[in-house]
């Protein structure tokens, strides 16, 4: 029997190899399931994200793009064929790592091909080469400025300069990522990069319609017309609750939907085959009948009192409200000596991470078990057994390594699906959303309409502010009402406010749900508010960031729900350390203006921010598992979910420095809901301050145990050595040899399980309380260029000062910095959803390495007492100021008011012109 012939033969990492199947197939498809080279990664199949980049006779190319017949006879390289014995792949390895260029790393195999590509051929490129030799891959995490620097740099680095941890102190130290080598080698696993050999695919039918009903038609037809379909479910098949949510008091959302598809894109069926036969399946051809309904798309639809009602139990559609109030706005804005007011709109924001869901699930006897990516393991296990109708200790959550999610990975996605298919036929099933359906289907950040007055004394002095903000939250509950109960406690921003009020509603409509979007809500709020300070500024001819520094909050004055902190409070430091840069970019923008001849105008505008960190008035735990090993080392349980922001870092470097141990000492045990502790969820800026916390305790309380075990004091040193613990105190020197002490169940000498619950209190009915233990703050300086025949605008440089607390690892914070001012410069001038188009990454824009600017970091370290530390979060914190000071910026340099986000050239030309209209 002749064998078969590859459809490709070719040089594969410098080794012969041959490609089966079609000679159409992706390239990326072949070279991922046939040849397991999973560090070629999939975010888009249409060339616009550049992750699948691989060299092609050493030029990158887009695997996506590329069929296996095309590859024939050629040779190829995936991220893992290079080898760190060619100098220049050490050296980029080595500078990426010291530059934290990796943050997520699921866009770093194709940057890193595309550098190798670049360096290869020209051993010193300026900047802008290195931008066009990268500008085909998309980064969604770092902001860019740390890839262009470690390529700028590479010819610098050793890989010996970044390989050694500090064996001292390393709070305060840029320590290289932990789990950095393994994302700058292609090692690291994501959600579709592993599942059993016998694994099933799924894939579901949608609605294509934003509100229908549907009846099924001949299910057992369609699964005979094709013999590789196994089963077909719907939703008279998931075992348990046929619903869930992230917060269980609003859950509303249904696995799959019974008779009625509330938007588009709602799973109505699930259908399970082989891999081959779910790749090609056309669902088109799945039988229901669509009869669709009047969709409400607008929160004034919606309101309308005849509107149909989207949740019976929810009158008007109005999902949850929100308020504080403080004093008497009404009355302190009719006495006020300036009154500024304006309108402001946001729209639907996707947050376009590169990794799309995935994952997979087997059942094992009576337990199910669950391998995906997700920003909330013990959310995910709770809501899945409530699914599958058994104990959440049924369920099991293996978090993978996280391509990005910036809160959407926060709520159910591919989980419910397999989970009720692999529990159905026990055979595990795999499933990986398509960009279309990860984008049609996945939550977004909430559209905004916001009507606001403020007032001021003829001194400057902010007297009182009426806020008003609705969202559009969507067909179903997700993240809408910790939306609307955040915002009116930040919608003043850091700044003394005596008088106040805010109003806020959350809206159902046909739409795709809005959820958790780095921020909750707080960057719509910042546009409106710190657009209407820079007014009172211009009205009171007070120059905008002095404006700002009069009236900016410290310690020991009341925020507007009556909280004071006695200290962490140092936004007018972050304004402060702006002021030179201020003035010195505002006088070269006006003397450039003063001087142009041509449509180019330069502006420079500022905004502050504050944000609390964790759940706003509610229980927000972490817990830490540690355990002392007879080696002498220590095993972390911490089941915070590393997302790119670092905690897997930043956590044992606290952990270490509580102990008074090497970090090189910590060994670490990743999210695991069988092994780890449950860590809450990775969102609203919580894991450095909360779990970081926690791991302060587990650490003093093991330090206090092995001092107990040697009978010595509080002030004896500890010196943690291979099996043994030297300590040394007044009385002398001694060890303690490990091996000889009895160990637990675990395998443990010593252990500890700490927790740590940040202290809040509940809000009254008007808002007064302690909602959050800790605020992070700061403010970001922009200077733009605006073609203002055109409305393009061009951001030529960002300065963002934030107070940080305590800077526990000063790259990674920096990384946290540029990667937000990113996002919010996206949301500036680019990024806006429109359901039912642009579901894919050429449509819906996001910032490319060619968008970005220069990014000057200043640190503040205004430690909290309540901090690890000192230190405070900082991933939301760094995108809210970006918008507004871009805005107020294109203020500064045409006298146009943005009053919808994104500033679109079209939006930006109209308000030009009428601006010059009132004028």
């Amino acid at each position: 029997m002749l064998e078969r012939a590859p459809s490709a033969s070719l040089r594969l990492n410098g080794e012969p190899a041959g490609i089966f199947g079609s000679p159409l197939d992706r390239l990326s498809h072949a070279l991922r399931e046939q040849c397991g080279l999973t560090g070629v990664k999939v975010g888009c199949d249409a060339g616009d994200c550049g992750a699948c980049t691989v060299l092609i006779d050493s030029e990158p190319v887009c695997a996506c793009l590329t069929s296996v017949g095309q590859a024939d006879g050629r040779a190829i390289e995936t991220i893992e064929g290079l080898s760190d014995s060619e100098v220049i792949v050490s050296q980029l390895r080595a500078a990426f790592h010291a530059h934290g260029a990796a943050q997520c790393g699921v866009c770093t195999p194709g940057v890193l091909l595309s550098a190798v590509a670049l360096l290869r051929r020209e051993a010193r490129p300026d900047e802008e080469a290195i931008q066009n030799a990268l500008a085909g891959v998309l980064c969604r995490c770092t902001g860019y400025r740390a890839i262009l620097d470690a390529v700028k740099d590479a010819r610098l680095f050793d890989a010996r300069d970044v390989a050694e941890l500090p064996a001292e102190a390393a709070v305060g130290r840029r320590v290289p990522r932990l789990d950095g080598v393994r994302k700058l080698s292609g090692a690291e696993i994501f959600g579709a990069d592993e599942w059993p050999a016998e694994a099933l695919t799924a894939r579901v039918v949608r609605s294509p319609h934003a509100h229908a009903a549907f009846v099924l038609g001949d299910v057992g037809a369609f699964e005979r017309a094709h013999p590789g379909i196994v089963a077909v479910f719907t939703a008279a098949d998931v075992p348990g609750a046929n619903c869930y949510g992230v917060i269980p008091l609003f859950a509303d959302q249904p696995v799959l939907a019974e008779r009625l598809a509330r938007f588009r894109g709602e799973a109505v069926a699930l259908v399970i085959g082989d891999s081959e036969t779910m790749r090609h399946l056309d669902l088109a051809d799945f039988p229901v009948t669509w009869s669709p309904r009047p969709a409400l798309t607008t929160i004034d639809e919606a309101l309308e009192e005849s509107a149909e009602r989207i949740h019976g139990r929810r009158p008007r559609n109005i999902l949850t409200s929100g308020r504080v109030a403080r004093g008497d706005a009404v009355a302190a804005l009719a006495t006020a000596d300036v009154v500024v007011e304006g309108a402001f709109e946001t729209g639907f924001v996707e947050h376009a991470y590169i990794e799309p869901e995935a994952g997979f699930a087997r059942r094992i006897g009576d337990r199910i078990e669950i391998q995906a990516c997700t920003q909330a393991p013990y959310m995910d296990r709770d809501d899945v057994a409530k699914i599958l109708g058994i104990a959440p200790e049924q369920v099991r959550i293996i978090p993978t390594a996280v391509g990005g999610g910036f809160g959407a990975k926060l709520d159910l996605s591919i989980q419910p699906f397999i989970a009720v298919a692999a529990w159905r036929l026990d055979r595990p099933v795999r499933m990986v959303y398509s960009r279309r359906e990860s984008i049609m289907t996945t939550t977004k950040r909430h559209p905004a309409r916001i009507v606001a007055r403020v007032g001021a004394t003829r001194d400057g002095r902010l007297a009182a502010m009426d806020f008003a903000a609705e969202f559009n939250t969507g067909a179903y509950a997700s993240w809408g009402p910790t939306v609307a109960n955040r915002v009116p406690v930040h919608a003043s921003g850091p700044y003394r406010m005596p008088h106040y009020r805010a109003v806020t509603r959350a809206i159902h409509t046909h739409l795709v749900p809005a959820g958790a979007f780095r921020g909750f809500g707080v960057p719509q709020s910042a546009i409106a508010q710190e657009q209407l300070y820079d007014e009172l500024a211009l009205r009171l001819e007070i120059d905008p960031l002095e404006f700002r520094i009069l009236n900016a909050l410290g310690a020991g004055e009341p925020t507007v729900t009556g909280q004071v902190f006695a200290d962490g409070m140092g936004f007018k430091a972050c304004l402060e350390a702006l002021r030179p840069h201020w003035r010195e970019a505002r006088s070269a923008a006006e003397r450039y203006n003063a001087e142009a001849r041509g449509a180019l105008r330069r502006g420079v505008g500022v905004a502050g921010m504050w944000y609390g960190c964790g759940n706003t008035s509610l229980s927000n735990p972490s817990t830490m598992r540690l355990g002392l090993k007879p080696d002498g080392r220590f095993a972390l349980f911490q089941g915070a979910v590393d997302i790119g922001q670092g905690s897997n870092t930043v956590i044992a470097q606290i952990c270490a420095d509580a102990l008074g141990a090497p970090i090189e000492k910590i060994d670490l045990a990743s999210a695991d809901t069988d092994v780890t502790p449950d860590c809450g969820k990775t969102s609203a800026s919580r894991q450095t301050f909360v779990s970081g916390n926690a791991a302060l305790l587990a650490a003093r309380a093991m330090r206090r145990q092995i001092l107990r075990l040697a009978n010595v004091g509080e002030d004896a040193k500890l010196r943690f050595e291979i099996g043994a613990v030297a300590i040394a105190d007044a009385a002398g020197d001694r060890r303690i040899e490990l091996a000889a002490l009895p160990v637990n169940a675990a395998g443990f000498v010593v252990e500890v399980v700490e927790t740590f619950d940040p202290p809040t209190t509940p809000l009254d009915e008007n808002g007064q309380g302690e909602p959050y233990a800790v605020f992070g703050s700061g403010a970001h300086l922009a200077e733009i260029e605006v073609d203002v025949e055109l409305g393009r605008v061009k951001v030529l440089r960002l300065v963002c000062a934030h107070d940080v607390g305590r800077a526990i690892n000063p790259t990674l914070v920096e990384g946290q910095i540029e990667g937000g001012a990113a996002q919010g410069l996206g949301l500036a001038l680019m990024e806006e959803f429109f359901p039912g188009k642009g579901e894919n990454l050429h449509d819906y824009l996001i910032p490319t390495i060619g968008d970005m600017p220069p990014v000057e970091c200043i640190l503040i370290e205004d430690g909290s007492s309540v901090g690890p530390f000192g230190a405070k979060g900082i991933g939301e914190q760094a995108l809210i100021p970006t918008a507004p000071a871009i805005f107020n910026a294109i203020h500064h340099a045409t006298g146009a008011r943005i009053r919808r986000a994104p500033a679109t050239p079209d939006r930006v030309r109209q308000a030009i012109l009428a601006a010059g209209a009132r004028a």
